[in-house]
């Protein structure tokens, strides 16, 4: 067995050189004397300068004047992403997860939001200030096109951008205009880049439409993040050729499961099904757990164009109105979905579990499967919990089935409670809309006993799959949390001790099971708002890697992403590493490319992650401001869930968020105080701070910048508006 503490395979050749320029005793040198101290032959050499030139426009590496090669820190320099900030100054986001650099205004010398940027350190950080830098350099510029606002005068044009990083406007010469007018949602590209004192110049691509069309603003935010749209010819010629049903000669080979009972348990306007639940009794008390989930690898081959297009989606995409799938409806809906009442290629894992919430033993295979029934969260929670009589007729043959489940779910979940698993249980925002895109109710999303239910069996699937094949010491995607920042740590813990708390291992490694004693502990009481928030906001995103690093808020060693392959690709690549496994073609060759080519799409999965975590979040962002516009002037009951040097955001019952600003303070003048998280009045020494209910007032909506502002007011204004409202 391999050293756990040494689980990644043979380093790429990339990470090879750096590793070499990184190590203390090395200094600069010509690529002759690379080559001679890596052993490289000279009919290599091009391919070593191709190397070298793909790290340099990365910012991994600089050429100096002389020919020589070394890293950026080797002379002060550091290189990272340029996040823009609406008053023109902004950070250095680095590659590596550490904390951000902030670029005064002076020092932004011409960069735009998202350039890759080189940086030269002009103050070193303190404990209480992030380091300080310059940017000396734009090794490569972000996207050559943005959505904004367009506005027009009498002989130019210019785009405001939505995003509101974008700190300077895009000047329009009136013959590149394209026929748009004032309140335009266009398309811009960047034809002349920004310089110290020039705004970037541009033409427009395309007008999306007025700001006030139907389904305009979802469109922006579409462009904005340049998600796809539609799937090209050659993807979808290949679907073409697809199966609506499973052909016999595809069932070959196979384990037939069609006889066991097997259901789906989704939400209502679920299309993707991509996992089914069989559930046993065995004779010696174990419970034998089968998570069924598609065989999207049957029909989507490697290096084929479908194949290609997903690993660049990366995952589907899921706005407020509609759905950017990973891969052509035919599939995600159709032959993949896992329909009942139809033969559906599966990828089955089979675990025996004992009466702990151990799996005993499992068993991996492909399998033919039929599912019996398509089940909702809400009527499982309607049968299990509600006693819904008319339901529990209507699906007696499976009732037994449902609280087996529910049994086995509540057993793994007290045993991943045990080992300190993080159980953060921040409500999810649902948002209504009419046929025209308006949102017309907006509500937390309702978590139940029946989403508990999948949520424990993907858990326990996707941490034993992960486990096996880190044994196997075979090419994988994991699913890495890492610990979180030490500092990080230390400022919460200073923190939470006002509040009579302590973080047990703070000062040298905390352990996720003294993260979730903390949650326990504040469990019901005033400040368990405030606290879980800046438990969260410790924590490093989770993310996808090559390596195993264990999952910090699970509290597991081993986990991955399994179980949703038609939606997420890290899940795709998992189940065709396996398929390869099962059919013992993981050997040789297959494998050392496997090797090689994993911490690729670990990142790609990643950076596709995120974009498409920033794309929902901004589409809710906007149906709750086009929703609150109606209730400007109306009071509401709320919560402080962050306080900042320019006022507090509140957080109202249904999810909505706002800024009280400062200004609107006015009662008093009030201080801020940034290590206790909370405002503090100078007279009155009223104290604002995180987890508080207050009361506040909708001053304004604006749908551009995509915010809400808020007004404090009083009990008493609060009690006679819902007086009056009562009386009418």
């Amino acid at each position: 067995m391999r050293n756990e503490e040494n689980q990644s395979k043979t380093p790429t050749r990339k990470q090879i050189l750096i590793d070499m320029m990184k190590h203390p005793s090395y200094v600069p040198l010509k690529i002759k004397e690379i080559m001679t101290i890596l052993q490289v032959p000279p009919a290599d050499r091009p391919e070593l300068e191709e190397m070298l030139g793909e790290l340099i426009k990365e910012g991994k590496v600089i050429r100096t004047k002389r020919g020589k090669f070394a890293v950026p820190q080797t002379f002060n320099l550091v290189s990272g992403t340029f996040q823009g900030h609406p008053k023109g100054f902004g950070f250095l986001i680095l590659d590596e997860d550490e904390k951000d650099i902030f670029i005064p205004a002076s020092g932004v010398n011409g960069a735009m939001h998202k350039d890759r940027v080189m940086c030269r350190i002009t103050k070193q950080p303190t404990s209480e200030k992030r380091a300080e830098a310059e940017i000396i350099e734009i090794l490569q510029r972000g996207p050559e096109s943005l959505v904004g606002t367009y506005q027009e005068s009498e002989n130019f044009g210019f785009v405001v951008p939505d995003d509101q990083k974008y700190s300077r406007d895009v000047f329009i010469p009136k013959k590149l205009s394209k026929g748009a007018v004032s309140g335009h949602k266009v398309l811009v590209q960047i034809t002349n880049w920004a310089e110290e004192r020039r705004n970037p110049e541009g033409q427009i691509l395309s007008v999306l439409g007025h700001v006030n069309d139907p389904g305009v603003d979802i469109l922006s935010i579409i462009y904005q993040y340049d998600l796809p749209r539609e799937f090209s010819k050659e993807v979808m010629d290949e679907v073409e050729n697809i199966p609506t049903e499973v052909p016999e000669q595809d069932k070959k080979g196979r384990t037939d499961l069609r006889a066991l009972q097997m259901v789906t348990i989704d939400g209502e306007d679920a299309k993707d099904l991509d996992d089914a639940i069989s559930i046993e009794r065995l004779d010696n008390g174990m419970y034998r757990l089968g998570v069924h989930i598609a065989d999207v690898t049957h029909y989507v081959k490697e290096k084929h164009p479908l194949d290609d297009e997903a690993l660049e989606r990366g995952t589907s995409i899921y706005l407020v109105d509609r759905v950017i799938p990973m891969l052509p409806h035919k599939l995600s809906n159709g032959i993949c979905s896992l329909n009942a009442g139809v033969d559906r290629l599966a990828l089955t894992c089979m675990m025996d579990i004992d009466s702990h919430g151990n799996v005993q033993s499992h068993q991996i295979m492909e399998t033919v499967i039929k599912i019996d029934e398509r089940m909702t969260y809400t009527n499982v929670k309607k049968i299990l919990i509600d006693e819904d009589e008319a339901l529990k007729e209507r699906y007696k043959d499976f009732i037994p089935m449902f609280e087996s489940m529910r049994d086995l779910a509540d057993l793994l979940r007290k045993r991943r409670m045990k080992r300190g698993s993080i159980d953060f249980d921040f409500e999810e925002t649902k948002i209504i809309l009419d046929k025209d895109g308006t949102p017309i109710e907006i509500k937390p999303y309702d978590r139940n006993v029946a989403t508990r239910i999948i949520e424990e069996f993907m858990l326990i699937c996707n941490e034993t799959i992960a486990e096996d094949y880190f044994w196997q010491e075979k090419p994988f995607v994991y699913r890495s949390h890492e610990d979180p920042d030490p500092v990080k740590i230390l400022a919460l813990t200073e923190f939470i001790n006002n509040f009579g708390y302590n973080i047990k291992g703070a000062a040298q490694k905390v352990h996720p099971k003294d993260m979730q004693k903390i949650l326990d502990d504040i469990a019901d009481k005033p400040e368990e708002s405030i606290i879980s928030h800046l438990l969260l906001r410790s924590m490093k995103q989770a993310r996808y890697t090559a390596e195993c690093n264990g999952h910090f808020g699970l509290a597991a060693r081993y986990y991955c992403h399994f179980t949703s392959p038609i939606r997420r690709y890290p899940d795709l690549q998992i189940h065709r590493i396996i398929k390869y496994n099962l059919h013992h073609q993981l050997t040789g060759k297959k494998e050392a490319v496997l090797f090689e080519r994993m911490p690729e799409v670990a990142k790609q999965s990643s950076m596709r992650e995120r974009r498409a975590e920033e794309a929902e979040r901004e589409t809710i962002k906007l149906k709750k401001v086009e929703y609150m516009e109606q209730f400007v002037g109306q009071l509401f009951r709320g919560v402080i869930t962050g306080t900042t040097s320019w006022g507090v955001y509140v957080e109202l019952p249904n999810t909505v968020e706002g800024l009280v600003h400062v200004n609107e303070m006015a009662d008093d003048y009030y201080i801020y105080d940034e290590a206790g998280h909370r405002w503090i009045g100078d007279r009155t020494k009223q104290i604002y701070r995180l987890g508080d209910k207050v009361y506040v007032q909708v001053l304004k909506t604006d749908t551009i910048t995509r915010s809400i502002d808020f007004r404090l007011v009083s009990e008493e204004e609060f009690n006679k508006q819902e007086l009056d409202k009562q009386e009418q």
